[in-house]
């Protein structure tokens, strides 16, 4: 019997024999090819109120998971701007994302926001939307502290990823923007100074959601950012125009704004951290500089393999999604089509924006979900270890259900502190003209919660009518946290040309929980980026990793939240830190948030 290996082997040389391999995949001028979808259309899901399941399906009397907050704890005075409502050019259409840190290091976290833009702010004929850094009051409230701390940005913004990369112990802020991005350096003082210049790591062009990770384990953290598409605001690509032939950008038969298919592609970059404040861009050098120019939107680093080394993953719209397998000599070979990741179990690339982190079932390897574009799935793909994946999304139930929606912003939480990681996902369309049409599908859309169900199947969680899941909005960016500190992780939304949207989790259980904040020694960074946690807890053992960035374009809190069900002790934990040092550790009581120090243990009051 051949291996999954050897297999995937044989039908990759196969399909680049007939010319359908890694190269047939670049966009091209066929009218079939281009916008973003990468499905067939599907018959509309409807309701029993005969509205789009997208915007509907809500259940009365259903149990209440998540209440929307926004306006109580006091987020809706930010509101997010992108172009115009018509979205007439692809600039105007993913959104920003949204990051959880706290910046301030008093054990609460906090949220900054992102905004987009408008033409005339870009050409400096207006004023420019502002991003927003909102404290955490400690109270169900938050305070606009932007203009103190520096963070405005006042650029056309798309991602954030935080970490420490200076191992200073406050954490940094990276934005990438269409133009020059931002490096925020963290003054301990709760205020932040611009260093992207200084550091070489400002760019230029489109860039998205970006992850910080030590690829090479010298103890400091690097960074990875994608790049999406080459786009001259002077010159926006209309169909028609410019070389592009009438009719070019459609979807389903109906104009709409150009791209990404057709478009030429931003490079993406990994910059090497010189551990004096600057970095060098080390991409050709280490293999990940994307020169078919793929259109990147989310990436993360973290170690697929288990081999002590992370590996690198990048979600990419329309086209195959990239692997990159750390060799361990500062260098990254393409795992992509070998391992199963590129494609869809159908071997079919998909509009790919979001990645959710998390060992689902519970087999100590890391697992990831895809989020997609509307008619078609999104994916879950099983690590079956030696680099090696399944799609197993239609088994595991996530595949028919998702078709409708259009994915971002994902992640993989335990809302009702079970001990198995369930899954949300952010929803919202890019054609703002889905509206005129019986296509099933909406503008605005619900988010979708799925209930793991003893690490083989998921389902989804009902949307009781009136809760924070029954939200219709354009959702992009999507970050998870405990933002209360109360042991359930919450969830805020970044919504595109709207006010945001805060999901506190008010899940009725009895349920214990265990959170880490993981502090690196002097090997490792600082903030423990790149960390895995084993938790033995009730007869379970449950992996948690350290990550920047994921999501679409966002960043959650780095805490690394256990639900230990009924257990009110803990067995084990065994600690991975990135420098490669194991350890295991004892903790007294369950129901806590505690600090544990590499090499030191817990960390006392």
């Amino acid at each position: 019997m051949l291996s999954r290996v050897t297999t995937r082997t044989i039908c990759l040389a196969v399909l680049v024999a007939h010319g359908l391999g890694q190269e047939a995949s670049q966009p091209d001028s066929r009218g079939q090819q281009n916008g973003m979808s990468t499905g067939i259309a599907h018959a509309p899901v409807k309701d029993a109120q005969s509205r789009p399941i997208t915007a509907g399906g809500f259940v009365d009397r259903a149990p209440v998971i998540f209440s929307d907050i926004t306006h109580a704890a006091g987020l809706d005075k930010f509101h997010h701007i992108s172009g115009t409502h018509e979205k007439s050019t692809i600039l105007e259409t993913p959104g920003s994302g949204v990051a959880l840190l706290d910046y301030d290091n008093d054990g609460w976290l906090d949220i900054y926001f992102l905004n987009g833009s408008i033409f005339p702010a870009f050409k400096g004929k207006e004023t420019a939307p502002r991003a927003m850094l909102l404290q955490n009051n400690h109270n169900g409230t938050f305070t606009d502290v932007t203009d103190r701390g520096g963070v405005a940005n006042e650029r056309w913004a798309f991602g954030v990823a935080v970490a420490d990369y200076d191992n200073d112990g406050w954490p940094d802020i990276y934005v990438s923007n269409f133009g020059k991005n931002r490096l925020y350096h963290n003054n301990h003082d709760g205020t932040f100074m611009d260093v992207a210049e200084k550091s070489g790591m400002a760019l230029g062009g489109w860039s998205t959601g970006a992850t910080w990770g030590d690829y090479d384990r010298d103890g400091r953290l690097d960074l990875f950012v994608p790049g999406y598409v080459k786009f001259d605001p002077d010159n926006p690509p209309i169909a028609g125009k410019g070389g592009l032939p009438p009719g070019f950008c459609q979807f389903r038969g109906v104009n709409v704004m150009c791209g990404p298919r057709g478009l030429p592609g931003e490079n993406d970059h990994l910059f090497h951290n010189n551990g004096d404040g600057t970095f060098t861009d080390v991409s050709a050098k280490a293999g990940v500089a994307d020169p078919r120019a793929y259109y990147g939107l989310a990436s993360v680093f973290v170690d697929v393999d288990d081999d002590g080394w992370l590996d690198l993953l990048v979600a990419n719209d329309s086209v195959p999604k990239y692997f990159y397998r750390n060799k361990r000599d500062g260098t990254f070979e393409d795992a992509s089509y070998l391992s199963g990741f590129a494609l869809n179990d159908e071997g079919r690339e998909q509009a790919a924006m979001g990645i959710a982190v998390g060992d689902y079932n519970h087999d100590g390897k890391v697992d990831f979900c895809i989020t997609n574009f509307s008619d078609d799935y999104d994916t879950l793909y099983r690590n079956d270890g030696d680099a090696s994946f399944t799609d197993v999304s239609f088994a595991a139930g996530i595949a028919n259900v998702t078709i409708p929606f259009l994915g971002w912003g994902t992640g993989f939480l335990d809302y009702d502190n079970d001990g198995w990681l369930d899954l949300f996902v952010a929803n919202g369309h890019v054609y703002p003209g889905v509206d005129k049409q019986d296509w099933g599908t909406t503008w605005a859309q619900r988010p979708l919660l799925f209930r793991n169900v003893n690490g083989s199947k998921f389902e989804e969680v009902p949307a009781a009518t009136g809760s924070g899941l029954a939200d219709v909005v354009s959702a992009r960016g999507a970050a998870f946290g405990d933002l209360f500190n109360d042991g359930h992780i919450d969830v805020v939304l970044n919504v595109i040309d709207s006010k945001p949207v805060l999901l506190r989790n008010v899940a009725k259980d009895s349920n214990h929980w265990l959170t880490l904040k993981l502090l690196g020694g002097p090997k490792s960074p600082r903030d423990a980026v790149g960390a895995k946690v084993f938790v033995t807890a009730g007869g379970m053992r449950q992996r948690a990793d350290v990550f920047s960035g994921a999501s679409y374009a966002s960043s959650s809190d780095q805490r690394l939240h256990f639900g230990l069900g009924s257990a009110t002790k803990v067995d084990k934990i065994e600690i991975v830190w990135p420098d490669g040092f194991k350890e295991d550790v004892k903790v007294p009581t369950v129901d806590e948030i505690v600090t544990i120090v590499e090499g030191k243990g817990i960390a006392r009051p």
